[in-house]
């Protein structure tokens, strides 16, 4: 067989240590914009016009196979499915020809030529071919059909029409082999069946550029298209999804971003490390340099990279992440479709030994278990064929994080230092209290001793007078079974089922406000009885978690109440507000117990939370994070009621790396945990090692605008999930979805997007049972995800404005608890004392004492949003002018109070000194 001009082997000019240039072909005709096939042992690609070169990948010292039987020019070439035997298909505008690899060098070393099957004659220009799964089928583009042809009979199964352009790329499904996807140049997708030959869905316009690529990958079920643009479109393949739209991702913007995170960790790394990684300039982090305008995606391709993934990063065994080749005219990219994030990127100019600097066209293949990729290019503007060698763990060293991450831990690892910030918890705990001084003791004793020291008192009158029992002690009441114990015993501590499905239906809805008083944050209490929430109208309110009965109410802040936190025993409520001062409120007696001055932090409070089990609370002031030591004394001074014996002094404080603003704060308060998380404006995340009473290492560029929320998966005391689960937490931002991060990595594991979040900051939530994450949305639905779904598996409906925040019950697999912005209007419940009415009846204020009804004292009562037990007649005498009671359900009276306005019938109007009345 004759040996083609211009084809020699470079496999000693080694360009560097991340790719070699193994092959080079100089062709006489340009193939710039040709289909190209690259298989597991095989390239084969375009030769001189009409000639089929094959060349072995797995021993490049094979002579190539050439094959000939075109009379056009060859527009596209691809690889069967099967391993035996292994075909090949070839089109041009003359013939669509099959070949058997097998037979062809069978009959060349018996020195005959080499024939092929002409499938097809005349269908046009083809600019896309692909065989079937079982490669009883071919698909061949030409112009705006797509023909299906039979390998065996050579007939026409069906011509599939529909789109208005030239179909660019279709893919057959792997698991419905009667499926077939394309794209045009019409920009938009579609589903055909070929074996009835109809189509089954139709995309609508999705950009601005055609659409070059496509890839169907199995294992996640996802359909990624590629543009022209530089933008590639994912879609969900499965059966309930309805081909929705997962994300979009924009090449140019991951690049750039992936090219600073790769400046920022090299300039943190040693001398040696920067002078061993530039030399190759693989990176092309060269200042300077002008970025591409775009990138077009001129093909798309499987990359196996679990040996990598699980041996360097260290992720999760059950999360091996798909990912896919893109490539483009500039280099190659590898894109992980678990987060949507770039793992490596390969730039041409960057080697400047490289035959081919722009390329026309492009094949990747990467074989599994192998670190060893293969990339055929064809030169834009020349008649340079090249094939490439590429090592994957060069290629992805600067994506690596160096075991930053390796150390950290939500669980303990060892016993807390002696130096450590956290020792004052221990300290406390073996303090033996000092020994009483015996003189106070027998002053305590005198103390207590009657005046007279007389065995008997007789007094005239009182031995005489008969006895007259004045109180006796009411001992036949009946117990109802409201004992604390036996309220305890009765709620049972289940266990929660790790295996539950997510919630799909509504459970029960009750408004806590009306008008424009949001509520902006929730939470259930430890063991799911109660549930705790924030409203803008400086409210917060404590619920029973089914929702029934009149919340306990706290009035206090000046401002909208951003989060609240129960503490671990469930005796304390801690908030925050939008007026910077945390406030700890005792949830027994429903009343303010501690209330942290704003002279104690440089800058107003965001956000504050209890913290290793009670012991302190962790609150972030500006650019710091602050540890409280607090003490809580209930007790009152009958003289001084106003003076506050609470108090706390801060006792650790720490900045984070930058001068920026702490926007979100998390940390584990139902075990004890070293690690705090922060969230900064600039976009980071900061991991805080608080036994060594350091910060633990930085994630750059997050999100690409700054997170608002952070959520760990803390679990709850009613499941036991896998220790390295715990170590999985979630981040969210306005515009930009929700990443899911692993604490020993610190890198992205998943991407979720779907539910639309472009102005408000929605909140997000962890299941108990670590498998769900669920994020509200501003289309007034709540989006529950899988894990290891990137999009969303339910979506739940029955509100009627933005969805500010979710929560799981930890105790029961029921629907999670949601919340709605909504205008500000508070509904008070009043309830009724029984019959008969009595006339002169009193108000039952808050801390439970009994006043005399007077004019005014029915409005302060509901001013405080307290439960007042007035009957009719007081009601009708003690409510103020123009205030007129609305009948309620027969066992209770309801009327609506807002904060400013008219005073109208059937609603009265108190002033903002009322609604912040203690």
């Amino acid at each position: 067989m004759e040996e083609p001009q211009g084809f020699f082997s470079t496999g000693d000019g080694c360009v560097g240590d991340t790719v070699t240039e193994r092959c080079l072909v100089e062709s006489k005709e340009p193939v710039s914009h040709v289909q190209l096939a690259c298989g597991l042992w095989f390239c084969a690609f375009p030769l001189d016009g009409n000639e089929l070169c094959v060349w072995s990948t797995k021993d490049p010292s094979y002579q190539p196979l050439i094959l000939r039987g075109h009379r056009q020019p060859i527009t596209a070439v691809t690889f069967g499915n099967t391993v035996s035997p292994l075909l090949i298909c070839s089109a041009s505008q003359d013939y669509v020809m099959l070949w058997s690899l097998d037979e062809c060098r069978q009959k060349v070393l018996l020195g005959l030529t080499p024939r092929g099957l002409v499938l097809g004659t005349l269908l046009g220009k083809a600019l896309y071919l692909r065989l079937s799964p079982d490669d009883r089928a071919a698909a061949v583009c030409a112009g705006n059909k797509i023909f299906m042809l039979d390998t065996e009979s050579r007939s026409t199964l069906a011509v599939l029409e529909g789109h208005r352009g030239p179909v660019t790329a279709a893919e057959f499904c792997p698991w419905q082999t009667h499926i077939i996807i394309s794209v045009s140049e019409d920009r938009s997708f579609k589903v055909w069946d070929h074996h009835a030959g109809s189509p089954l869905y139709s995309s609508a316009v999705l950009t601005a550029s055609p659409l070059l690529s496509l890839l169907v990958d199995e294992k996640s079920k996802q359909l990624v298209a590629g543009c022209a643009d530089g933008q590639l479109w994912v879609f969900s393949l499965v059966e309930r999804h309805h081909y929705r739209c997962v994300t979009r991702v924009d090449l140019k913007k991951k690049r750039e971003t992936f090219s600073r995170r790769v400046e920022s960790r090299l300039c943190s790394l040693p001398v040696l490390f920067l002078e061993e990684n530039r030399r190759p300039r693989a990176h092309g982090l060269e200042k300077g340099e002008d970025m591409e305008g775009s990138l077009p995606v001129l093909s798309l391709a499987p990359c196996d990279l679990s040996l990598l993934l699980s041996s360097e990063c260290g992720c999760l065994p059950s999360e091996s992440a798909p990912c896919l080749w893109v490539g483009s005219s500039a280099g190659l990219l590898i894109l992980n479709l678990a987060n949507f994030e770039l793992e490596g990127v390969l730039r041409y100019k960057d080697f400047r030994s490289l035959s081919i600097q722009v390329a026309g066209s492009c094949a990747m293949m990467s074989k599994a278990g192998e670190q060893k990729a293969i990339c055929l290019l064809t030169s834009m503007f020349g008649c340079q064929i090249a094939v490439l060698e590429i090592r994957l763990a060069a290629l992805m060293r600067s994506r690596q994080d160096l075991g930053a991450g390796r150390s950290l831990s939500v669980l303990p690892r060892g016993c807390v230092l002696s130096t450590s910030p956290l020792h004052f918890r221990i300290a406390e705990e073996h303090r033996t209290p000092p020994a009483p001084q015996r003189r106070s003791a027998v002053r305590s004793t005198v103390q207590d001793q009657p005046l007279v020291f007389h065995s008997k008192v007789r007094s005239s009158g009182y031995a005489t007078a008969p006895h007259v029992t004045m109180f006796s002690p009411k001992t036949n009441t009946r117990n109802n079974g409201d004992s604390p114990s036996r309220r305890r015993s009765s709620h049972r501590c289940k266990e929660y089922p790790l295996e539950s499905s997510p919630p799909t239906r509504l459970h029960k809805q009750r408004v806590l406000a009306h008008g424009r008083a949001a509520v902006l944050c929730v939470q259930f209490s430890g063991d799911g009885r109660w549930l705790a929430c924030g409203l803008a109208n400086h409210l917060s309110l404590v619920f029973r978690a089914d929702l029934t009965g009149i919340p306990a109410v706290f009035s206090g802040h000046d401002g909208a109440v951003s989060t609240v936190c129960r503490s671990h025993d469930g005796r304390w409520l801690l908030s925050t507000s939008l007026d910077g001062t945390p406030r700890v409120w005792s949830l027994r007696r429903a009343e303010l117990v501690l209330c942290v001055g704003r002279d104690l932090f440089p800058k107003p409070i965001q956000s504050a939370q209890f913290y290793y089990l009670d012991a302190f609370i962790l609150c972030s002031s500006g650019p710091e994070l602050q540890l409280l030591k607090c003490h809580i004394d209930t007790s009152k001074d009958e003289i001084r009621r106003y003076k506050q014996k609470s108090r706390c002094r801060p006792v650790f404080r720490l900045p984070t790396a930058g001068p920026t603003e702490i926007t979100g704060l998390s940390a584990v308060n139902d075990f004890y945990s070293y690690l705090v998380l922060t969230a900064g404006r600039d976009k980071t995340v900061e991991v805080f090692d608080l036994n060594a009473g350091r910060s633990a290492a930085v994630i750059a560029e997050a999100h690409s605008r700054p997170v608002h929320q952070i959520c760990q998966n803390k679990g709850s005391s009613f499941t036991t999930q896998q220790y390295q689960v715990y170590n999985l937490f979630a981040t969210t931002a306005t515009g930009n979805g929700i990443k899911l991060w692993d604490l020993r990595t610190l890198r992205c594991e998943r991407r979720f997007e779907g539910h639309p979040n472009h102005g408000y900051p929605c909140g997000i939530a962890f299941s108990p049972c670590g498998r769900y994450v669920a994020s509200g949305a501003e289309d007034r639905h709540a989006y529950v995800y899988e894990l290891g779904s990137s999009t969303f598996s339910h979506r739940l409906a029955g509100h009627t404005d933005t969805v500010a925040g979710v929560a799981f019950s930890p105790s029961a697999p029921q629907d999670p608890q949601l919340m709605k912005v909504t205008e500000p209007r508070f509904v008070f419940n009043c309830s009724l004392s029984p019959p008969p009415w009595t006339a002169n009846c009193s108000c039952l204020w808050p801390n439970n004492s009994v006043r005399r009804g007077r004019e005014g004292d029915a409005a302060k009562a509901a001013g405080s949003r307290a439960a007042a037990a007035l009957c009719p007649s007081c009601w009708q005498g003690l409510l103020p002018h123009g205030m007129v009671p609305l009948p309620g359900d027969g066992v209770g009276l309801q009327h609506s109070c807002a904060e400013r306005g008219e005073v109208t019938t059937g609603r009265c109007n108190f002033n903002k000194k009322y609604f912040n009345k203690k």
